[in-house]
């Protein structure tokens, strides 16, 4: 959860702050909670509504969201689509960075599927209640699908 505000819709998720997972269904993270992930400041949307990036096409991220070689995801390929979502969720330094490029309803569907560090799946969680019903609901879908073959 986050436990200081740094400015509007940024939070910062402190070293000892209490992270609690989904109970249950596999939950896709970053690992052990480093310093950095920890003491890194991440940018919230104040609603998912507002998040009305492109579904399709190929996009070209800002440097100061993706600083490495120049890359072109294209939406339409799912490994491309979910690792442009979390550079976005990871690296985002704005609203305007998120409402720019996710979408509310591919982001609810991938959701689950995001490499996130702990402590931004738990502020995005903490403020998106819905997004960790989502998680909860498709795992124990895919759960249910599994034995029943």
């Amino acid at each position: 959860m986050p436990t200081g505000r740094l400015a509007a819709g940024v939070h910062s998720v402190g070293r000892s702050a209490a992270i609690s997972a989904p109970s249950a269904g596999p939950v896709r993270h970053a690992g052990a909670l480093s310093r950095y992930a920890a003491a890194k400041p991440y940018v919230l949307p104040e609603s998912l509504a507002e998040l009305d990036g492109p579904t399709t096409g190929g996009i070209t991220l800002p440097r100061h969201i993706d600083w490495g070689p120049h890359y072109v995801y294209d939406l339409a390929d799912e490994a491309d689509f979910r690792l442009m979502y979390e550079r976005v969720i990871r690296e985002a330094q704005t609203r305007d960075d998120l409402n720019a490029y996710l979408h509310a309803v591919s982001l609810r569907r991938v959701w689950q599927d995001l490499f996130l560090p702990l402590p931004v799946r738990a502020a995005w969680e903490a403020r998106f209640p819905e997004l960790r019903e989502s998680s909860t609901t498709a795992a124990a879908a895919q759960w249910t699908n599994c034995t029943a073959s």
